[in-house]
């Protein structure tokens, strides 16, 4: 016992000693999922996947981490963990004083992990998030060397603010790691609608969550993105209730995204050309229940008719070609629901205790063309 503390300890120093660290990363949904490790109390450590979401204010951990980890829990709130390793680089989440404690299996219905590295925690630290590379390199503040094109945010302490222009129309973006799309308030979708593809409705990427407001949110694919001096062509955007813009992952897919929180600087260095071809899948808007199913909330039209006969919403969606839908994350699902337009998906669906099929075609949602698309709605 005492070797293995011994062990501890020196493992522990040397970790202290790293200043930055790179680590594998997983997208799903556009979403960053990383493991990171835990500390034991016997020396030895465990793996956990994380979520690195800047974009949240505070941390959450479910309860079965939270106990695991010895952390004592009061009205779904415990304190956080005293060490969090990233690779070879060990953070002491001092800023963090409360976390919440969610009693389910991740943090959120539709992903697998079990705790959020939330925006206050990442912003004692350089960042480094390279999409087409799938890496996450995290590093003590001012180590980093960043490369790109710089653009100058406003934080005042929390989310970045970054300059954006859609095809033409100034708006503020926050830069949210976390969001799996861009999303922008409600009367700039319904200016850019009146121009390019658009439809009602948030499918695929812009699905996040299934709330009802994404049943009847407008989806639109933009020509141009500015951020900054940064552009990005045929990036989908999705209204949201909000006054707030987001600057989601979608738009940062073929960058590799540094941010230098002590200047209050985001890099955007290219490395690989933008996929557009997100839009094409079958027509559902999902919601991912805390029971790890997944609910039908509504379903988009295409051409002027529903995009899938015969579902309703409330259908729960069971299988995918003969693959069980419930306990995948939104990104696995979503992958099952995707291909090329004219692809045809079996789903199996449970209405009301009963099981039936339905044969689902692909659709190209928000096709790059000069043409305006008709707009869509949601049957509801």
């Amino acid at each position: 016992m005492k070797l293995a503390f011994a062990m501890f300890a020196l493992v522990s120093a040397s970790l202290s000693a790293q200043t930055t660290a790179t680590v594998p990363v997983t997208l799903d949904h556009n979403r960053v999922i990383i493991d990171v490790r835990f500390p034991m109390p016997d020396g030895t450590t465990t793996r956990v996947r994380a979520w690195v979401n800047n974009g949240a204010q505070e941390m959450t951990i479910t309860d079965h981490l939270a106990k695991k980890l010895g952390l004592n829990i009061t009205d779904s709130t415990t304190t956080p963990p005293s060490e969090i390793r990233i690779g070879t680089l060990a953070i002491h989440p001092t800023q963090i004083k409360q976390t919440r404690v969610v009693t389910a299996g991740s943090v959120a219905p539709g992903l697998s992990p079990e705790i959020t590295l939330p925006g206050p925690l990442l912003r004692d630290y350089d960042l480094v998030v390279d999409y087409p590379n799938r890496e996450f390199t995290i590093a003590a503040a001012g180590s980093m060397h960043f490369q790109g094109t710089a653009v100058k945010s406003s934080s005042e302490g929390g989310p970045l603010q970054l300059p954006g222009e859609f095809a033409g129309q100034k708006q503020n973006l926050t830069l949210d790691l976390g969001s799996s799309v861009t999303t922008v308030p409600a009367a700039l979708a319904s200016t850019l609608e009146k121009t390019y593809p658009h439809m009602i409705g948030a499918v695929a990427i812009a699905n996040q969550w299934g709330f009802d407001d994404e049943t009847k949110a407008i989806v639109v694919r933009t020509p141009l993105l500015r951020i900054g001096g940064v552009s990005e062509k045929d990036v989908v955007v999705s209204s949201t209730t909000s006054d707030m813009a987001i600057l989601g992952a979608n738009a940062l897919q073929g960058y590799r995204v540094g941010i230098d929180h002590q200047h209050s600087t985001v890099y955007f260095e290219r490395a690989a050309a933008t996929r557009v071809g997100e839009m094409e899948v079958v027509g559902l808007i999902l919601r991912p229940e805390l029971n790890e199913k997944y609910t039908v909330a509504g379903i988009a039209d295409f051409s002027g008719k529903p995009a899938v006969a015969d579902v309703k919403p409330g259908d729960v969606l069971v299988k995918i070609d003969g693959i069980d839908a419930a306990g995948g994350t939104m990104g696995q699902v979503w992958s099952l629901l995707a291909g090329s337009p004219g692809d045809i998906r079996e789903l199996t669906l449970e209405r009301e205790g009963k099981q039936f099929t339905v044969k689902a075609t692909v659709r190209g949602f928000l096709q790059t063309q000069h043409a305006v698309m008709s707009k869509s709605k949601v049957k509801k």
